[in-house]
C-alpha cells in the first residue's frame, strides 16, 4: 500500500495569513518545519478507505522509522488474509486517533497469533477475573481463598495496570501497602483496646462516671473495629494466587513474563508441634500464655482426656476416640457416615467431609485426593465405634418421629449432622472443663502422629494414614516426637559407637567427683534408720532381723513403682515397636 513522508511548514503570510509552504525562505533549513508520514490502511469492514496519518517529526530519518513500523505491523499478516489486515488496520486507526505510541512488533505478532484483541489493553483486575471465572474444576474452599486474595488484595492495589506491563515492581509496591497497611490496623486496634479497658476500669455509679463512660462509648463507636493485619503466610498466598493466574496467561500468549515469581518476601515460617511437658505446663499456668499455637498433648495427657470424658459419659467420646488415634481432619469425622464403616475388615473409608463455608455447610470430597483413603481400625476403637452405635440406636427410640436420619456416624442428639464450627467451640470448652493444657482440636489430629511415630510406626504408614499427599509434608510438619522416644533414640545412638574403657567415666573417677558431706549425710542417716529399727522391734516385740526385713521389702516396692512409671510407653515384642498403653475404659452406651 501507498505510503509517503512529507516536510511542511506552517509559518504563515503576514499579508495573506495563508501558509506558506514550500515557499517559506527557510523551508530548505533542515531545523525548520516538522516532517510527517502518511500510510493508507486496508478498507475497514464496510469497504471504506482510511488512512494513517502522524506528524511532529524534527527529521525525515524520523519519520522514516515510524513509517517503517507502520509497514512492519500491516505486513504481519499475508496480503491474501484479508480479514487479518483488516484487524491490524482497526489497530492503527485506533492508534492514529489516540496519538498513542506505535504498538511494539513483537508483542502485536503474538497478540496477533493468539486471537488477541489488538485495539483493547486487558488489565490485571480483568484478566484475574476471567481467570477465576475459569476455575470450574476447583472445589469451592480452595476457590473462595482465592477470591479473597483476588478481591481483597490483588485488584484494590494492582487491578488497574495493563496485564503485558506488570512489573517486579508493581508488586513490591503493593506488598509495601499491605506493610504500611498492617502498621494502621495494628494501632486502631491498639487504640481501640486501650478505650476498651479504659470503660472496664470506670466505674457505673456516679453521674460523672456515666458521662464519661458515655464519652468513651461514643469514640469506641467512631473507631475502625477490631481487624487482623495481612501476616506472612497469607503474603504468601496471595503471591502464588498472581503466580498460578499469570501462568495461565503465559500459558495462553497474553504475556511472556510472570512478575509474582521474581517477587521476593519474608520467609513464612509454620509453628513447630511443641508437646506439652511439665516445664511447659508449669509456665502456662504460671503466664497463662502457650509456648506454640500448635501444641501436643502427650500421651498420659491424652488418656487423661479420654478418661475424663468416660467419667463423664460423654455422648462423643467416640468422635474425640477416632480423632485422638486415628488423626481424621475436623471436617472427615463430622463428615463420617455409616456406611463407610466395614465391620467384617475393621476398616473405616474416608469418603466425604463437611466444610465450612461462613457458617454453611457444604459436603464435598476430602481434602485433597490422597485424602480419600481407607484406615484401619484396632480392637479397642472397634469396640468403641460399637458401643456409639448403640448410643445413636437409643437416642432414635428416644426421639421418634422427630429423629433426623443424617446417616451420620456422629451427630447431634436429634440424629442431625455435627457443625463443624460448633465441634471446634464444644471441644474447647470439654478441654478446660479438663483442666489439661489447652490445645485446638485440630491438634488432636498432631497427637494421633506424634503417638504413631513415638509407637515406631513407618512414616509411609502415618503420612497415609493421616492423608497426607507425601510423606516429605508428615516428615516436614511432625519433627517431634514424645520426649521418652527421643531419649530412647538418644541412648541408643550413644551406644552404637565402641570406646575404650579408658575413656568411659570410671567408678573411681565418679567417686572423686562426690562432695565429702554427702558420706557424712549418709551416715547419719543410716545410724537414725538403725535407731528406728532397734526402737520398732522392742515396741512390736519383734526380732530386730525382722523389722529390717521390713523396711528393706518396703524401699523395694517403692523403687519398684518409681522404676514402672513412665510417659505412656512400653515395650513390646512386635517387629520392635513400642506400644502405647491406655487404661482401656468404655463407655456405656
Amino acid at each position: 500500500m501507498n505510503g509517503s513522508t512529507k516536510k511542511r511548514c506552517y509559518c504563515r503570510s503576514e499579508e495573506t495569513g495563508k501558509p506558506l509552504g514550500t515557499a517559506c525562505p527557510k523551508f530548505g533549513q533542515s531545523n525548520h518545519g516538522a516532517w510527517s508520514i502518511r500510510q493508507e490502511l486496508p478498507p475497514n469492514k464496510d469497504g471504506e478507505r482510511r488512512v494513517f496519518r502522524r506528524t511532529g517529526y524534527d527529521t525525515k530519518t524520523d519519520a522514516q522509522t515510524d513509517l517503517d513500523k507502520v509497514r512492519a505491523l500491516l505486513n504481519i499478516t499475508d496480503k491474501d488474509d484479508k480479514e487479518g489486515r483488516r484487524r491490524l488496520g482497526d489497530m492503527l486507526e485506533t492508534v492514529g486517533a489516540s496519538k498513542d505510541p506505535l504498538p511494539d512488533y513483537d508483542e502485536t505478532k503474538r497478540k496477533f497469533a493468539t486471537g488477541q484483541s489488538l485495539t483493547q489493553h486487558t488489565t490485571v483486575g480483568e484478566w484475574l477475573d476471567q481467570w477465576l471465572d475459569g476455575k470450574k474444576a476447583l472445589r469451592k474452599k480452595g476457590k473462595d481463598r482465592y477470591e479473597v486474595d483476588v478481591r481483597v488484595h490483588l485488584i484494590p492495589r494492582i487491578g488497574h495496570v495493563r496485564l503485558d506491563r506488570l512489573t517486579v515492581a508493581h508488586l513490591d509496591e503493593m506488598f509495601a501497602g499491605i506493610a504500611e497497611t498492617n502498621i494502621e490496623i495494628n494501632d486502631a486496634n491498639i487504640l481501640r483496646r486501650t478505650a476498651l479497658d479504659e470503660l472496664k476500669l470506670i466505674p457505673w455509679k456516679g453521674l460523672e462516671n456515666r458521662c464519661r463512660r458515655k464519652a468513651i462509648k461514643e469514640t469506641i463507636d467512631a473507631m475502625p473495629p477490631f481487624r487482623r493485619i495481612t501476616g506472612v503466610s497469607t503474603q504468601h498466598h496471595i503471591k502464588a494466587t498472581l503466580r498460578a493466574a499469570l501462568n495461565v496467561a503465559i500459558a495462553r500468549g497474553i504475556i511472556v513474563f510472570n512478575a509474582a515469581a521474581h517477587v521476593e518476601l519474608e520467609a513464612a515460617k509454620r509453628p513447630k508441634a511443641l508437646v506439652w511437658t511439665d516445664e511447659r505446663v508449669a509456665e502456662w499456668l504460671r503466664t497463662g500464655i502457650k509456648p506454640s499455637p500448635v501444641m501436643v498433648w502427650t500421651p498420659e495427657q491424652a488418656g487423661q482426656f479420654l478418661d475424663f470424658l468416660t467419667d463423664t459419659e460423654e455422648r462423643l467420646y467416640g468422635l474425640f476416640h477416632l480423632i485422638t488415634f486415628r488423626g481424621l481432619r475436623r471436617g472427615e469425622a463430622c463428615g463420617l457416615r455409616r456406611t463407610d464403616r466395614n465391620r467384617a475388615q475393621k476398616t473405616l473409608t474416608i469418603a466425604t467431609q463437611l466444610v465450612q463455608d461462613g457458617w454453611e455447610v457444604i459436603e464435598n470430597a476430602p481434602k485433597t485426593d490422597s485424602g480419600e483413603r481407607v484406615i484401619d481400625l484396632d480392637k479397642y476403637t472397634d469396640e468403641v465405634l460399637d458401643e456409639q452405635a448403640l448410643r445413636q440406636e437409643s437416642e432414635r427410640l428416644a426421639y421418634g418421629e422427630a429423629w433426623i436420619d443424617s446417616g451420620r456416624m456422629f451427630t447431634m442428639p436429634d440424629g442431625s449432622f455435627i457443625h463443624p464450627g460448633w465441634l471446634t467451640d464444644y471441644f474447647e470448652r470439654l478441654v478446660e472443663l479438663s483442666g489439661l493444657p489447652p490445645i485446638r482440636l485440630h491438634d488432636l489430629r498432631h497427637v494421633a502422629a506424634s503417638l504413631m511415630l513415638a509407637a515406631g510406626v513407618d512414616i509411609k504408614i502415618v503420612s497415609e494414614t493421616l492423608g497426607h499427599s507425601e510423606s516429605r509434608i508428615t516428615r516436614d510438619i511432625y519433627q517431634s516426637v514424645m520426649p521418652k522416644a527421643a531419649r530412647e533414640a538418644a541412648e541408643a545412638t550413644a551406644a552404637v559407637v565402641p570406646r575404650r574403657a579408658t575413656r568411659r567415666p570410671n567408678q573411681a573417677s565418679a567417686e572423686s567427683t562426690v562432695d565429702p558431706r554427702l558420706d557424712q549425710v549418709a551416715q547419719l542417716t543410716l545410724d537414725h534408720l538403725l535407731a528406728k529399727i532397734v526402737e520398732t522391734a522392742g515396741q512390736n516385740s519383734r526380732t530386730v532381723e525382722q523389722v529390717a526385713q521390713m523396711a528393706l521389702d518396703h524401699l523395694a516396692e517403692q523403687a519398684a513403682e518409681a522404676t514402672a512409671e513412665q510417659d505412656g510407653h512400653a515395650t513390646g515384642t512386635q517387629d520392635g515397636a513400642k506400644i502405647i498403653a491406655f487404661r482401656p475404659r468404655h463407655i456405656s452406651a
